[in-house]
């Protein structure tokens, strides 16, 4: 059981479940977005009930917890299955996982192999390869774990990962309609609300709010919450829900007028096209979102992951139910 739950025996009227959680309080609202990417589409009325969230992503300290107390090794950590690799080099077939390697120019961005790699020896401990580390990072969120070592860390803490419409629902903060986490500008009075890509991605960076030039993580609580006293829920790090990927929200918007909890589209729906791998989905945007790539540092943007997919960009927060 999770270090961080509170004393034991019945709690008291709003008390949360967990040290370090947020009452996100059921009802009715619009997920998606029509104006976006078109996996966002189409905007539908969905409902969920109230429950608890993390108020920030689960970080290298928490999580370094959790490897002491059970032992638990990633994917990352572990040889990959030459069955799910299929063609691969058998040279690359060792434990690693995935980074961003900056170019020194613009490239072709219809190619993410420009600025991706396979890294051997990155893991959460080495989340940008083997010559990396966390020391003076252990506030930042954990990064390159998969979606079983989310899910893994989430059951031994007690909680779970948030469905997409939970985590979709918590990241509005109560403002309904608007595009970003706290309003309609992506930096209100020229003062930045996240931590995302400044520059012309992938190659310029420009100094970030903390004063790094270098793309990267920040420390959970560096900037405003939203309205329901979430950190970060935009930018910063991708996050894993438990949700199975389709290309829209029609498959599973439910069969009412206002569904309650829209029904997942299931593990076939969700399978890669290229490799036959099943995806969750993603919410939040990165460091790596910019206004000229990837602009889905909102809370109705929406991605798919692979299940064995770790990179330096991907975390995770949990939830616990009323």
């Amino acid at each position: 059981m999770s270090v961080e739950q509170t004393a034991s025996g019945a709690l008291a009227p709003g008390e949360p479940p967990f040290v370090g959680m947020k009452w996100i309080p059921g009802g009715t609202f619009r997920m998606g977005s029509e104006d976006h990417y078109a996996e966002e589409a189409p905007a539908v009325e969905v409902a969920v009930d109230g429950f608890w969230m993390d108020e920030t992503t689960v970080t290298n300290r928490q999580f370094a917890g959790f490897i002491e107390a059970t032992g638990y090794v990633t994917v990352a950590e572990k040889t990959p299955d030459p069955a799910m690799y299929p063609g691969a080099d058998p040279a690359l077939l060792v434990p690693g996982s995935i980074t961003f390697n900056r170019p020194p120019g613009p490239v072709d961005l219809v190619n993410p192999m420009n600025w991706w790699a396979w890294t051997p020896g990155a893991s959460w401990r080495h989340p940008w390869g083997p010559d990396s580390g966390i020391d003076g990072k252990e506030d930042h969120p954990v990064t390159q774990v998969a979606f079983e070592d989310a899910d893994a860390y989430a059951r031994w803490a007690g909680k779970t990962l948030p469905s997409e419409a939970q985590w979709e629902r918590a990241a509005r903060g109560g403002i309904e309609g608007a595009e970003f986490a706290w309003g309609d500008e992506l930096s209100p009075g020229g003062r930045e609300r996240m931590n995302r890509w400044i520059g012309e991605f992938p190659w310029e960076t420009r100094q970030r709010p903390d004063g790094a030039n270098e793309p990267g993580t920040v420390a959970v609580r560096t900037f405003e919450p939203n309205g329901f006293g979430l950190f970060e829920i935009t930018g910063n790090v991708w996050e894993w829900t438990r949700t199975w990927f389709d290309e829209g929200h029609n498959e599973h918007a439910g069969g009412c007028c206002v569904p309650k909890e829209p029904l997942d589209p299931g593990v076939e729906a969700s399978r890669d096209p290229a490799t036959g791998i099943p995806r969750k989905v993603l919410k939040g945007g990165s460091f790596l979102c910019a206004e000229n790539y990837c602009s889905r540092y909102r809370p109705a943007a929406r991605i798919p992951e692979t299940v064995e997919s770790a990179t330096c960009h991907i975390s995770f927060r949990c939830i616990s139910p009323a």
